[in-house]
């Protein structure tokens, strides 16, 4: 196949910061190329650089064999379709596709005959004297697409032509847009970040990130092959998973060893693993590589997504002591006024004010008619040691309560081989609080102050999971344990087969679906 479009070393910056980080890529003869990477990522500069409506810094465009940098845009054998098409609204459809064969001087009769041929190539025969504000959006792109075509450029270019039109519409085009490049035989590079029209269409895709190539290839290779964790997570949904190459075909993660069909790294290499969603089978516990439970299914249309969690995330139990309520009734004042004991970290202590008080304490003062009052007045006195201390708060009236603020040493969990630390402390609320709380997971974090962070960089780690046995609506005075946990390793499968939330599973895939790829550099 002959080589029709070369980018050599391509570079170019916008005040100051590169968005073309010295581009190389060929391009041959009557291929369907992607560009395919997220805004920003240098996609669309690079098709302007090639329509010659942008000037490279750096390097050089060769088409045809010929060095076009300088060459201006109306002379080079390409043509472009933009996202909102630029018609002509004062022209029908037909004069719009006629309009660059006019300007060529072109006789009227073989302008028949070329825009005749373009409107049945895009299935608008019958259209010519439509006016084009009368048009869909999808027929507004035909015309536009036709209008580029009746020149017959040696390469068209599409820049996110599919953006402006409905999911319905945009999958029909896709159909037809590769359609119409197999039957005029001419290069097409589509530029997009949209991974399903990039898989549908292209012959190949160049995946882009931050003025840099990631990956070329075929559909197929760009899916199934993908080099890294960046492609694997932008070309369809991806398990990646933390693992280390023990040899050539052996690879472990989560302390097992598994076959794979990879080969090529350093022994005990830190590598990352993809598994995709619909290479892996759900089986009987004790029937495949690995057990798990169901966390979650989602319909889909076509398919079931299912979360399955094989290993725990790091976790902290905690107790939380439900008293009666301890409301306190000022009758003179016709106030009320609550507040609860609650555990505080030594190394907070420093750093204690009102405010953090307060909620802490989930204290509170309402009137008669249910109308919030203010807490004017907090009064403690906490030493930065270990102990018991009392706390008061009272409105400007005189209602007040007293609480315990019991100062603690921190306790946390470690958990080595997640790398992950959470902490949270013991709690007491009255049933009340725990009736009427709106989002009983994220009070009861709030409350028991639970938190969570990396031991490789102490950066925060999201608590994932709240644990409780309890029904929130009929929960009685007692102790209640809660467990507080980050995320596991957990699968995301995709499956016409319905498992019931909570389900002990098996999950079984063959070492072909297992692919190991570089840790990437950052």
């Amino acid at each position: 196949m002959k080589k029709l479009i070369q980018f050599k070393n391509i570079v170019k910056q916008f005040d100051g910061q590169v968005v073309l980080k010295g581009i190389n890529l060929d391009i041959y003869e009557n291929e369907f190329v992607t560009l395919l990477g997220p805004s920003g990522c240098g996609k669309t500069t690079l098709l302007r650089i090639l329509g010659g409506f942008l000037e490279q810094d750096q390097g050089q465009v060769i088409f045809d064999g010929e060095d076009i940098t300088n060459t201006p845009a109306y002379k080079r054998d390409i043509n472009t379709v933009f996202q909102k098409y630029a018609l002509f609204p004062h022209l029908n459809v037909y004069d719009n596709i006629a309009f660059g064969l006019k300007l060529k001087k072109i006789s009227k009769d073989i302008i028949e005959q070329k825009v005749n041929r373009m409107l049945s190539l895009v299935g608008l025969e019958g259209y010519g004297k439509r006016d084009v504000t009368q048009l869909s959006g999808g027929q507004q792109q035909r015309v536009a697409i036709a209008r580029a075509l009746v020149n017959e450029p040696g390469v068209l270019l599409l820049d996110e032509p599919l953006g402006a039109l409905d999911l319905k519409l945009r999958k029909e085009m896709q159909l037809e847009l590769k359609k119409i490049q197999k039957e005029v035989g001419i290069t097409f590079i589509f530029v997009t970040h949209d991974q399903e029209e990039a898989l549908t269409m292209s012959d190949k895709i160049v995946v882009m990130k931050n003025g840099e190539i990631q990956q070329i290839g075929s559909p197929e290779e760009i899916y199934n092959e993908p080099e890294n964790e960046y492609v694997a997570r932008f070309i369809g949904e991806s398990n990646i998973i933390d693992g280390k190459m023990i040899q050539d075909y052996v690879v472990e993660f989560d302390e097992k060893k598994y076959d794979c069909v990879d080969f090529g790294f350093k022994e005990n290499e830190e590598v990352d693993i993809v598994i995709r969603p619909e290479d892996i089978d759900i089986v009987a516990r004790n029937h495949g590589l690995l057990n798990g439970e169901v966390k979650s299914v989602l319909f889909k249309g076509v398919h079931y997504e299912i979360i399955v969690e094989t290993v725990s995330g790091t976790s902290k139990t905690v107790t939380m002591h439900v008293l009666g309520n301890k409301d306190i009734v000022n009758d003179a004042a016709k106030e009320k006024i609550s507040a609860s004991d609650f555990y505080l970290d030594l190394e907070d202590v420093d750093s204690l004010n009102n405010s953090e008080v307060i909620a802490r304490a989930n204290a509170q003062a309402w009137d008669f008619d249910n109308e919030d009052i203010s807490i004017s007045k907090v009064s403690y006195n906490v030493l930065n040691a270990k102990g018991q201390y009392p706390c008061t708060f009272t409105t400007a009236n005189g209602t007040s309560i007293t609480v315990t603020i019991t100062v603690v040493e921190p306790v946390y969990t470690e958990d080595v081989n997640n790398e992950e630390a959470v902490q949270a402390f013991d709690f007491y609320k009255t049933v009340d609080e725990i009736k009427e709380s709106i989002a009983l997971d994220t009070d009861l974090k709030r409350w028991a102050n639970a938190t969570a962070w990396s031991l490789e960089d102490d950066s925060r780690v999201e608590i994932w999971d709240v644990k409780y046995d309890f029904d929130e609506e009929n929960i009685v005075e007692g102790d209640y344990k809660i467990t507080f946990a980050t995320k596991g390793r957990e699968f995301k499968i995709h499956t016409t087969d319905y498992v019931e939330v909570n389900a002990k599973v098996g999950l079984k895939f063959s070492k072909e679906d297992i692919h190991v790829m570089s840790k990437m550099g950052f």
